[in-house]
């Protein structure tokens, strides 16, 4: 097993990051990514005030199942975080988070699977459940799911309890997906050529 794990981080220079490390099925550390973008915005994403905005590359990293990148919450809503992780061979995208309702439930419905399409990859959505006390700003909703490179969402968790999602994934698909089509465009560039 994969483990993504979401600390509160200080860093050296005594500011604070959001920030998820990576850690291989062995227990190898692989590194680490921190949020880069920092959400402030009512009523719950005042994220200016504590984080700091990370400024590590966004890269893959090796495991032993697949090469995976990681997008911390708001991140994904950045199509240029996953673009690149896909460029440099992720084959998966993470997104641990903690979405409220409040802000649209459909965005994280929608954003995901469309990530995975645009990007050929697969896509894993880690989202919270229940309150958060003592504030209780909006009930965190869950869902969390896997989205294949088609858009398609294979699997879904609760909504309202905590529970471990699971997904059997084809990783040979994303790099068939794009072999087909390489071979279409090439189809196509042969067809224009012999009727010019």
């Amino acid at each position: 097993m994969v483990l993504i794990l979401p600390i509160y981080e200080m860093g050296g220079d005594g500011v604070y990051y959001n920030c998820a490390a990576t850690i291989d099925a062995d227990g190898t550390y692989l590194g680490k990514i921190r949020k880069v973008h920092v959400p402030i915005a009512f009523p719950s994403r005042w994220e200016e005030f504590y984080y700091t905005p990370g400024t590590i590359p966004f890269v893959p990293f090796q495991t032993a199942y697949a090469r995976i990148g990681v997008l911390i919450c708001f991140d994904r809503y950045f199509p240029e975080c996953a673009q690149t992780l896909a460029a440099q061979g992720a084959e998966m995208l993470l997104n641990p988070a903690a979405e409220i309702e409040g802000r649209p439930k459909y965005l994280w419905e929608l954003d995901l699977p469309a990530t995975a399409v645009r990007n050929v990859v697969y896509v894993g959505g880690a989202n919270r459940v229940g309150l958060e006390k003592p504030w209780e700003f909006g009930r965190f909703f869950g869902s969390s799911y896997f989205a294949d490179p088609r858009g398609r969402v294979l699997v879904r968790g609760s909504e309202a309890s905590d529970e471990v999602v699971t997904a059997d994934l084809d990783m040979d698909l994303p790099q068939r997906m794009r072999d087909e089509e390489a071979e279409r465009i090439v189809s196509r560039i042969h067809m224009v050529t012999t009727e010019t």
